[in-house]
Parts: C-alpha cells; sequence; structure tokens
C-alpha cells in the first residue's frame, strides 16, 4: 500500500450567506479559522501584526453588489477580521497596503481607503506605504524571477502579516487571490522599482511567487459572499454570490483551496483555463517548494461544493497574439542578458523598453506614461522588455526564466 500523503497545511472553507448579519459573520469566521493552530500559535506570540486587506479604490469607481463591495474584500468582513484580531491577540494592529488606484487618481484625502470605517471602529491605524521607506530584501532560496525586491518599512518593523482578498477571475493572471494581494505592498515609485516593472509577461507569475516566500503571510483569508467573474476591475465584470469564507494557515495552499472552489484546477498551467495569458503562479510555487497545489496534500474541509459560481477570465487577445508576446519577451530578456556591456555603456542608471533588439524609450524614472501597446507602434505583436540598466545588477534576475519560457512554447509546438 502507498504511503499516504503528508498533510502540512491548513484549510477550511465555510458557508457564510451574504445577507448575514455583523455578528453571524464574525461567527462564521471564527468557524473557518478556529482550526488553524498554526496560524494563531505565531500571531498569538506577535507584538505586532500587521494587515493587508484588498480595499483601495477611488470612489467614483467603486461597484457594489447587493450590499456588499463586489471588488474589493466586504467592509463587514473586514470589521469580523479586526474584531478577531483584537479577541485573540494582544498585538499591536496595523493596516498597510499601496493604493494604486488613488495614487494614480491624485487622491490624497483618504476616500480611497474603503477599510477606513472598519479601522476607525477598532482603533486600528493604517499606513499609506507609497512614500514610505524601503529595504531591498532577498528571497528564500535566492528567487526564481528576482534575487531581491523592494519592501515596505512598515512590513519589516511586524512580526506577521494577516493577509485578506476578495475572491476574482484576472485578466492576466487567471485568478486574483491571496498570493495575488501581496503584489498590492510592491511600492510604485523609483524607491524600489516602479510596480509596471513587475507587471509584465513572463516575470509576473514567477515575481508573484517570490513574493509569497518574502511576505509568508500567517492567516490568509479569501472573502468569497460576493465576488467577481471575468476580471478583476471594470464594468464589464461580473458580480457572483457565492456565501463562502476560505481560512489558511498557508498563502498557496489557501488559493489552490480557493481555485478549486472557483471551478479551476490549481495544477494547471498556461494554455489551460484560466491561465490563458501566462504561467500558474500558484504552481510554480509549489514546485519550488513553497506550498502545494495538490489538495490532497492539504487539510481541507469545505462546507462549500465546488464550484461555488461560474468563474471565468476574460479573454483581452489571441492565442496568437500571446503567443508572440511571451516569446518575443524572453527573446529580448536574453538580448539583455548578452548585450548588457553595451547598453551600460549607453544607458547606465535608466529604465529601457527594448522591442525587436532596440531601446525604443528610455526614462530615469521609469514611468513612460504611455501604453506598452502603444509604444509597440507598427509591431503590437512583438513584446517590450522593461529593465533598469545597473552597474551591480541588485536585483539579480534570473534570465534562465526566458531560456525555459522558449523551451516551454517550443514543447507545445507553438
Amino acid at each position: 500500500m502507498a504511503d499516504s500523503p503528508v498533510v502540512s497545511y491548513r484549510v477550511r472553507a465555510v458557508h457564510c450567506d451574504y445577507r448575514s448579519s455583523d455578528e453571524e459573520i464574525y461567527t462564521a469566521l471564527r468557524r473557518a479559522t478556529d482550526p488553524l493552530e498554526r496560524s494563531w500559535e505565531k500571531l498569538r506570540k506577535a507584538r505586532r501584526i500587521a494587515i493587508k486587506f484588498n480595499q483601495d479604490w477611488t470612489v467614483k469607481r467603486l461597484m457594489t453588489h447587493e450590499g456588499h463591495l463586489q471588488q474589493l474584500v466586504s467592509v463587514q468582513l473586514m470589521k469580523a477580521v479586526l474584531r478577531l484580531l483584537r479577541e485573540r491577540t494582544t498585538a499591536d494592529l496595523v493596516c498597510i497596503d499601496i493604493g494604486v488606484e488613488s495614487y494614480w487618481a491624485g487622491v490624497k484625502d483618504g476616500s480611497g481607503t474603503q477599510a477606513a470605517p472598519a479601522l476607525r471602529e477598532f482603533d486600528v491605524p493604517f499606513i499609506e506605504c507609497q512614500d514610505e521607506p524601503v529595504e531591498w530584501r532577498t528571497v528564500l532560496g535566492g528567487g526564481q524571477m528576482f534575487k531581491c525586491y523592494p519592501v515596505p518599512v512598515p512590513f519589516l518593523e511586524a512580526d506577521e502579516l494577516v493577509n485578506v482578498q476578495k475572491i476574482k477571475n484576472h485578466n492576466f493572471m487567471g485568478i486574483t487571490l491571496c498570493l495575488k494581494n501581496l503584489f498590492g505592498l510592491m511600492p510604485q515609485s523609483a524607491a524600489g522599482r516602479p510596480r509596471m516593472y513587475y507587471h509584465h509577461l513572463v516575470r509576473m507569475p514567477y515575481m508573484l511567487a517570490d513574493l509569497g516566500r518574502i511576505y509568508n503571510p500567517a492567516l490568509n483569508i479569501l472573502d468569497g459572499m460576493v465576488t467577481q467573474a471575468g476580471g478583476e476591475w471594470g464594468p464589464g465584470d461580473h458580480p457572483r454570490i457565492c456565501n463562502t469564507l476560505v481560512a489558511g494557515d498557508q498563502v498557496i495552499a489557501t488559493d489552490a483551496c480557493g481555485a478549486h472552489l472557483m471551478g479551476h484546477d490549481p495544477t494547471a498551467d498556461w494554455l489551460t483555463p484560466p491561465y490563458y495569458r501566462d504561467r500558474n503562479a500558484l504552481r510554480i510555487a509549489a514546485e519550488s517548494g513553497f506550498g502545494t497545489v495538490d489538495l490532497d496534500q492539504i487539510d481541507f474541509e469545505s462546507e462549500a461544493q465546488a464550484p461555488i459560481g461560474h468563474f471565468f477570465p476574460n479573454i483581452t487577445d489571441s492565442q496568437e497574439m500571446v503567443v508572440s508576446w511571451l516569446k518575443t519577451m524572453a527573446h529580448q530578456g536574453l538580448y539583455y542578458r548578452d548585450h548588457r556591456k553595451e547598453l551600460l555603456d549607453k544607458y547606465a542608471g535608466q529604465y529601457i523598453l527594448l522591442q525587436m533588439n532596440e531601446v525604443k524609450m528610455a526614462s530615469e524614472d521609469g514611468y513612460f506614461r504611455v501604453s506598452r501597446r502603444d509604444l509597440a507602434g507598427a509591431h503590437p505583436e512583438q513584446a517590450m522588455f522593461f529593465k533598469k540598466v545597473t552597474e551591480d545588477e541588485l536585483e539579480g534576475e534570473r534570465f534562465e526564466v526566458y531560456e525555459r519560457t522558449l523551451k516551454m512554447i517550443a514543447e507545445k509546438g507553438l
């Protein structure tokens, strides 16, 4: 008889009707999180706990459905999370985030902070990390996409992180669950790298796997009461009432269970739904030994039956176009590696966009202020490789990823 798989992670999914009172939502959250002994062991020891809610959106673009935020964590659940942490820990609590929507819209009055009502009720301060200092931190194991990443100091001042996200699809990544929520802690200014530096074909799924290791949340919670299919943002996206909360003690295992409940295969990879545009970040993380996407290796109990709703990503581009972008992005990454000295001589300290072995644009701060789709000009099928040209190569980009990408495409006969 074969040995039973070793179960290292614990995830619970519970029923929670979207019409529930605040007290009923809190009770459901307790039911989901009480069994997570490893999470609570860490959180009880913490002197300071940072909380990352998926919560930033300008008021003019805010979408609600049946009394809940549709694209962001429901305020009702935010209050339940804060109450739970107040009651079960003695730590100082702080909410941290980098508000991409508020930042680009120039909103500085705090109105984009949708967590504000809950934070006020539980006297939890909010730190907008956009202008906070960063420190470069090396990924445990050396990183899969980069060796080092810029990390906001307010996170480093906390002992543990609680990660709370809405269940949604994503146009590029297929799904956006707790792992993708960590991308909201990436700086947008050149204090580290502009955030769009990482929102990049080929790089992004490997980068997300690296962020999972850096931030390694002690507790991960998915809001599945009112959810969204199609994409992460936008009026063309589709509300779903799923009446579910999910909680887990490891970010990849939690998301694997969340993807399963959405009706997606967490072990699937590029070109298998919902991963039409790039690789599955959860699988990449698991392949490196961080977490698992194998449900048989997770202590997973669910009161909800999969699928909890009809989920799908918006397909914005043809498969032929996506293949061309991935292939040419990989070629440009390798071109940079092989011609770095010549590029250093001319562009040292600048950000460049490489297309078809030519620098199409250079910038001191990395903000090109024009869509890369537009910058591609007469060759929309040719990707643009975004790189800061430095002598020390502090970030330690793993160019072998581009070689593996080309091999993957060739093996698929594309």
